[in-house]
């Protein structure tokens, strides 16, 4: 799958879980769409991750600074 920004990722997956809940999937389709949902979560996830690491490295860089 192509590597979605985490803003897509979360529209596609809305998209996926709309069709599902208003049963406009067959049982064919629904495992596919289901693994593709697990992977926006999973890059969703990982970006929030990132987000969360590089944030705390500008903080703690920021308290750094002023303490010196």
């Amino acid at each position: 799958m192509a590597e979605f920004k985490y803003t897509k990722a979360m529209k596609r997956l809305e998209e996926i879980v709309e069709k599902i809940e208003s049963e406009e999937i067959d049982v064919d389709e629904l495992s596919t769409h289901v693994k593709e949902a697990v992977a926006l979560i999973k890059t969703c996830k990982d970006r929030i991750e990132k987000a969360e690491i590089d944030i705390k490295k500008v903080v703690d860089d920021l308290d750094t600074e002023t303490a010196g």
